[in-house]
């Protein structure tokens, strides 16, 4: 089942191949930003690929303002959903802005 918004955003339920836009491309699946895990070892967020490998995707692609993670495995890819200002280039942040590792902001008591 695929669900399209008033602003043309798709959303599909349930793991199945969806067909992408004109260029005949298979998702296999959209996948939420905070359902993926970030892997220090591989510097990316992931996702368990059904061949046994993990789909992946970096903070500088997202910065980039890539949604696709590839599995280096296999063929398939999902489309990674998340709020590009999430992502953002923020030179006074050294984690890229992502959400819950924002730095404490200082506080004055008087």
């Amino acid at each position: 089942l695929r669900l399209v918004s008033s602003l043309g955003f798709g959303f599909s339920v349930g793991a199945r191949p969806r067909r992408e836009g004109g260029g005949g491309r298979m998702s296999y699946d959209d996948v939420e930003i905070e359902d993926m895990e970030w892997n220090e070892e591989l510097g990316a967020f992931t996702f368990p690929c059904p061949c046994g490998d993990l789909f992946q995707i970096t903070r500088e692609e997202l910065r980039a303002g890539e949604e696709i993670a590839r599995c280096p495995s296999c063929s398939l890819y999902i489309t990674v959903v998340y709020n590009p200002e999430d992502f953002a280039a923020d030179p006074t942040k050294h984690d890229g802005g992502i959400e819950g590792h924002k730095q404490q902001q200082p506080i004055s008591v008087a």
